[in-house]
């Protein structure tokens, strides 16, 4: 009797990271790569994500931006939300291009 292993293909998509006028923290780092790394559920062609952290006005209370944009297989993705945290910043973008990446997942199975 044969028995056939079925490996399930391993996508590594590469995210960069860029903080603009502060060092992030590994934490910080590793929060946004786990996050960014859960969007191949929605869609397998990512090629890349690009994401940019900053702070904006540094007295205002919500000065914390981050910007998220995904390189795929059809065009580019993109998210930009400020929050009191990062990690509120990038789980909003996050949601944001979830609903954008089932968008053109439907768009593709349409045609």
């Amino acid at each position: 009797m044969l028995i056939q292993e079925q490996k399930k293909k391993e996508v590594i998509m590469e995210v960069r990271i860029q903080a603009i006028h502060f060092d992030a923290s590994e934490q910080l780092e590793a929060f946004v790569q786990k996050k960014v790394s859960k969007l191949s559920k929605f869609y397998d062609d990512i090629i890349s994500a690009e994401v940019t952290l900053k702070v904006v006005k540094p007295e205002s209370a919500k000065n914390k931006q981050a910007g998220i944009k995904l390189n795929i297989k059809h065009g580019d993705c993109f998210a930009e939300k400020v929050n009191d945290t990062f990690e509120a910043s990038v789980d909003e973008c996050i949601e944001a291009l979830e609903k954008q990446l089932a968008k053109i997942k439907e768009k593709i199975r349409t045609k």
